[in-house]
């Protein structure tokens, strides 16, 4: 299993919104940076994901899961991107802040830091553990 954090604004998708989406999960689609698309495409089904509220609020407030690997983005006109499918799987009993973050040496080399604009990127397992903690969950 690969872990990963996904971008989004909370007022264009929240993870309210993403846990409404229910079992069926919702496609994490308009990503336009090459980057982080091939990051999508490095995706398996099972793997796990921080849901980070972007831009509002600057924090990870949940988690996903990834139920269907990459597929052509229906909202890309060029045919060039693509898109995963994700279900909501829980929220963090502490949202983490990107403060926090950036103070805890042990995440300094992490892409949220690094590659700020960045919308998909992969967390290490040692990361995720600490950064799971620091949410007071343990998933």
């Amino acid at each position: 299993m690969n872990y990963w954090l996904m971008k989004s604004e909370p007022d264009v998708w929240s993870i309210d919104q993403q846990k409404k989406a229910g079992f069926k999960g919702a496609a994490w689609d308009g990503v336009r940076n090459y980057q982080a698309a091939k990051n999508l495409k490095n995706m398996k089904n099972g793997d796990l994901c921080f849901f980070y509220h972007s831009n509002i609020g600057k924090e990870i407030v949940g988690i996903v899961e990834v139920i269907k690997e990459y597929y052509l983005d229906k909202t890309d006109k060029s045919g060039r991107f693509v898109a995963v499918t994700v279900r909501f799987k829980e929220k963090l009993k502490t949202p983490v802040k990107l403060e926090s973050i950036k103070m805890n040496k042990k995440l300094s080399h992490l892409s949220l830091i690094k590659q700020s604009r960045l919308s998909v990127m992969p967390i290490d397992s040692k990361s995720w553990k600490i950064l799971n903690n620091m949410g007071r969950i343990n998933s």
